[in-house]
C-alpha cells in the first residue's frame, strides 16, 4: 500500500501545470481527420490527431497561435484565449481539379493515442494498399499481426498474435464475439476485404466487455455502415493465378434517421493448379458467394442497429490425377482420387439497441443480440467431419461518466454454443461417430476507468462467469497509460483469459493427413495470464514526426490444450498441458514521412514460444523466430499516383519431430529455413474511380516438397500440415475500384 501511495505521489509530482487545449479537427464532410499536424507558433510543443481526429495538447506560457495542418488541406491557424472551450476545427480542401479532386492522404495505421489499450487501428486507407481480397489477406503491411497456412491442402489459415494461434486471438465483428469454433480454419476467407471500413488490432489483455476469450489480443473488424454519406461502392479483381472477384456495396439514406445498405461478395478460383508438379493442387477451389443486408436508425435517444448476412461456399482440394507412383510395380498405376471437399453454409443475423439518457455524460444502455448458424461438410479421402454450430450471445451494457475523470461500465451476457457432429477419423469405410457439445456460459462484468487529463489512465475491469461444464471462472484485467508529455506514451496491461476447446470443429484441417487422431478425455479449459508493456513516442525531426513504439508481451498459460506433433510423427495427439507454455514477445517499430507523400515504418519481431510435449520443453513447431518488415507507400503531389512496396523478412523455427525413412534419412529437415517475400502495388486514382495492379511474393519463393507423401495419399507418411512458407510462387493482379458518393 505505501508503495502505491509513493508511486501515486510520483507521478503527481511529475505532472506538467501548464494549461490543456482539446479539440475536434474534420473535413468540410464532417469526417474526422486522423493525423493532421497541430502545433503552437515558435514553439516545438506539438501533437497529431488520434484516430477520431482529436487531440490534446499543452499551451505554453505566452503561446496564443495553434496551427492545423494536413496534406491536400489549407493550414487553419486559431488563436487561443484563457477562456476558450473544446476547439472544433474544420479544415478546408487546398485543390481541386475536373479530372481529381484531392482529399487528404489518409494514414493506413493508426496507434490510439487516447486509449488506454495498446491498439492499431487499420484504415480502408491502409486495406487499399494491397489486393485484401479478405480478412486473411489485410495484414500484409503489417508488423504485429502475421497469416500463414495452417496446412497445404484446404487453404485454412490462422492469424498469429504475440507469436500465438488464432485460437487465442478473440475475433469480433462489430465488437461482437464472432468466428468461434467450426468456422475459425477458415473465418479468414469469410470476410471480404472491399466490405471492411476498419480494423482494430488490441494486444494483450483487452477490455472485459466483450467476454473472456483474449488471451494475446482481440481483432475487431467494422464494416462499412449505412449511416454514412449515401454511396455506392464496385470492386472487381483478377490475378494470373486465375482467382476473380466482384464486390459491391451501396447504402441509402430512407429519410433523416433510416438508412439501410447491401454488401455482396463472389469469388471464383476453379482452375486446378499443381506447379510443383506433386500431383496436388497447389491451392484449392474455391467458389464463394456472400450477402449482407444492414439497417439502421439514429434516433436522438434511441439508436438501433440491424444486419442479416448468409454465405455459401465450396472447397475442393486434393490430387490433381488419378495417376500416383507405385515402386512395387516400377511405374504408374491407376488408383482412386484423393480429393478434399469442403462445403460451408453459414447466416448471421444481430441487432444492437441503444437508448441514450444523457449524451454529456454518455449515459447510456445498449442490448445487443447476436446469432449465427455454421453447417460445414467435410471429407478429406475417406476420413470426415459434418458439424452443425449454432452460436446465440447476448450482452447487456450501462455505461456513464460520472464526471470528467470517472466513468464506468458494467453489464451481463450470456454464450450459448451448440455443436452437432458426425466423423470419421480413419481413411477407410468404416462406421460413422457422432457426437455432441454444448455449453452456456452466462456472466456479468463492471469496468471502472480513471482518467486525469489524459496524462493518467487507469482502467480495471473484473468479469464472473459461469460454465455448465467448468464452473465459475473470475477474469481481472487492468490497464494503466502514462504520458508525462505529449510526445510519449507508456502503457501497462495485466489480464487473465480463458478459453474452451472444440477439439475437432477447431482443427478438422488437420484430418488432410494420414496421422492417426488421439483425443484425450476431460480436457481443460484453457487458462493463460498475459503481462504487457508498451511504449509510443513522437518525436519532432526536421519539421516532421517519428513515430517510434517499443513493446513487450509474456503469455504464461497455467492450463491448455496442447497439439502434439512430436512424441510420435504419425499421431497427433490432444492433451492436456504438462508442464510449461509460454511466449516472449518483443516489437519495435519506427515510422517517418521522409518527405511530401512518402512515408517508410520498419519494424522488427523477435519471439520465444516453448511448451512442453512428452516432458520436454521445445520450441513451438512450424513459429519463426523473428519478423522483419519494411513499407514504403509514396503518393503524388496532386494524388493521381500512388505506389507501395512491402519487404517480409521471415526467421525459420522448428519442424515436428520427422520419422526416419527406409534409407535412414528423416522424412524432412529438423528446422526451415528463413525467406522473404515482397509485394508491391500501384494505384492511379480518378476522381470516382481507380485502377491498381500489383504483385505479391514476387521474390517468387517456395517451399520445396510441402505435402509430404504426396505419391500416395492413402499411404501412411501422407501429411499437408508441415507446412512453414508460401506453397505458390509470384502472383500478380489487376483491380478496378469505383466509388460515388453522394453529399
Amino acid at each position: 500500500m505505501k508503495f502505491i501511495v509513493f508511486l501515486g505521489a510520483f507521478l503527481w509530482h511529475l505532472m506538467p501545470v501548464s494549461a490543456q487545449v482539446k479539440g475536434m479537427v474534420k473535413d468540410n464532410q464532417g469526417e474526422p481527420v486522423v493525423a493532421a499536424n497541430v502545433f503552437w507558433i515558435n514553439t516545438t510543443n506539438g501533437t497529431v490527431t488520434d484516430e477520431n481526429g482529436a487531440f490534446t495538447i499543452e499551451q505554453p506560457v505566452g503561446a496564443k497561435k495553434l496551427v492545423v495542418s494536413f496534406i491536400g488541406y489549407e493550414n487553419d491557424t486559431i488563436v487561443v484565449e484563457n477562456d476558450h472551450k473544446e476547439l472544433a476545427i474544420i479544415l478546408q480542401g487546398s485543390v481541386m481539379m475536373d479530372e481529381v479532386q484531392v482529399v487528404e492522404r489518409k494514414i493506413g495505421v493508426v496507434k490510439s493515442r487516447s486509449s488506454v489499450l495498446n491498439q492499431d487501428m487499420i484504415s480502408s486507407a491502409e486495406l487499399a494498399r494491397a489486393a485484401c481480397c479478405n480478412l486473411g489477406e489485410s495484414f500484409t503491411t503489417n508488423p504485429s499481426v502475421d497469416v500463414s497456412y495452417a496446412d497445404a491442402a484446404t487453404g485454412a489459415r490462422q492469424i498469429k498474435l504475440l507469436g500465438l494461434s488464432g485460437t487465442y486471438v478473440q475475433m469480433l465483428t462489430e465488437n461482437i464475439p464472432n468466428y468461434r469454433g467450426a468456422s475459425a480454419p477458415f473465418a479468414l476467407g469469410y470476410i471480404p476485404g472491399p466490405w471492411m471500413q476498419s480494423i482494430q488490432v488490441s494486444k494483450g489483455s483487452s477490455s472485459v466487455k466483450n467476454g473472456y476469450e483474449a488471451i494475446t489480443g482481440q481483432i475487431n473488424v467494422e464494416f462499412k455502415k449505412p449511416q454514412t454519406t449515401q454511396s455506392l461502392n464496385v470492386n472487381l479483381f483478377a490475378s494470373s493465378k486465375e482467382k476473380y472477384e466482384a464486390n459491391f456495396d451501396a447504402n441509402v439514406h430512407l429519410n433523416s434517421r433510416l438508412s439501410t445498405g447491401v454488401l455482396a461478395h463472389y469469388e471464383n478460383s476453379t482452375r486446378s493448379h499443381d506447379d510443383n508438379g506433386d500431383g496436388f493442387l497447389d491451392m484449392p477451389k474455391v467458389e464463394q458467394y456472400n450477402l449482407q443486408n444492414r439497417w439502421a436508425w439514429m434516433g436522438d435517444q434511441y439508436v438501433f442497429q440491424a444486419s442479416v448476412k448468409a454465405m455459401k461456399e465450396d472447397r475442393t482440394s486434393g490430387q490433381a490425377t488419378y495417376l500416383h507412383v507405385d515402386n512395387s510395380v516400377g511405374g504408374f498405376v491407376g488408383r482412386e482420387l484423393y480429393k478434399i471437399g469442403i462445403h460451408t453454409d453459414r447466416y448471421e443475423a444481430f441487432t444492437k439497441n441503444a437508448y441514450i439518457f444523457d449524451k454529456e455524460k454518455g449515459t447510456n444502455l445498449a442490448l445487443i443480440l447476436s446469432g449465427s448458424l455454421h453447417k460445414q461438410d467435410a471429407g478429406y479421402g475417406y476420413k470426415l467431419y459434418n458439424v452443425d454450430q449454432k452460436n446465440l450471445y447476448t450482452s447487456l451494457m450501462f455505461e456513464t461518466n460520472f464526471d470528467e475523470r470517472n466513468s464506468i461500465s458494467a453489464g451481463l451476457s450470456l454464450n450459448y454454443d451448440y455443436f452437432n457432429q458426425t466423423y470419421r477419423l480413419e481413411n477407410d469405410d468404416t462406421g460413422l461417430l457422432y457426437g455432441k457439445e454444448k455449453e452456456t456460459v452466462p456472466g456479468a462484468y463492471v469496468q471502472y476507468t480513471y482518467n486525469w487529463k489524459d496524462k493518467i489512465i487507469l482502467m480495471g475491469g473484473i468479469r464472473a462467469d459461469h460454465s455448465d461444464i467448468y464452473g465459475t471462472f473470475v477474469t481481472p484485467r487492468a490497464h494503466i497509460k502514462y504520458a508525462p508529455d505529449d510526445w510519449v506514451n507508456l502503457r501497462v496491461s495485466v489480464g487473465k483469459g480463458y478459453r474452451t476447446n472444440h477439439v475437432l470443429a477447431e482443427n478438422n484441417y488437420l484430418l488432410a493427413s494420414s496421422r492417426k487422431v488421439k483425443i484425450d478425455n476431460d480436457l481443460d479449459q484453457e487458462e493463460a495470464w498475459n503481462y504487457g508493456f508498451s511504449s509510443s513516442f513522437y518525436i519532432p525531426v526536421f519539421g516532421k514526426t517519428l513515430n517510434v513504439n517499443t513493446e513487450y508481451y509474456y503469455t504464461d498459460f497455467r492450463r491448455q490444450m496442447i497439439i502434439d506433433l512430436d512424441t510420435d510423427p504419425h499421431i497427433v495427439h490432444f492433451a492436456n498441458l504438462e508442464g510449461k507454455s509460454y511466449s516472449h514477445t518483443f516489437q519495435a517499430e519506427a515510422t517517418y514521412p521522409f518527405f511530401k507523400g512518402f512515408t517508410l515504418t520498419a519494424a522488427y519481431r523477435l519471439t520465444d514460444v516453448k511448451t512442453t510435449y512428452n516432458k520436454k520443453l521445445l520450441e513451438r513447431p512450424l513459429t519463426g523466430k523473428y519478423k522483419g518488415l519494411l513499407t514504403a507507400s509514396y503518393q503524388t503531389p496532386l494524388g493521381l499516383w500512388q505506389f507501395d512496396v512491402t519487404l517480409q523478412m521471415n526467421g525459420g523455427g522448428r519442424m515436428p519431430s520427422p520419422y526416419t525413412l527406409p534409407d535412414g534419412a528423416p522424412s524432412w529437415n529438423t528446422r526451415y529455413q528463413s525467406y522473404q517475400l515482397l509485394s508491391a502495388q500501384i494505384t492511379r486514382w480518378f476522381r470516382h474511380w481507380s485502377i491498381y495492379v500489383g504483385g505479391e511474393n514476387m521474390t517468387n519463393f517456395k517451399q520445396k516438397n510441402p505435402i509430404v507423401g504426396a505419391s500416395n495419399p492413402w499411404g501412411t507418411n501422407f501429411d499437408s500440415t508441415m507446412i512453414w512458407g508460401p506453397v505458390h510462387g509470384a502472383m500478380y493482379y489487376v483491380g478496378f475500384r469505383f466509388n460515388w458518393d453522394r453529399n
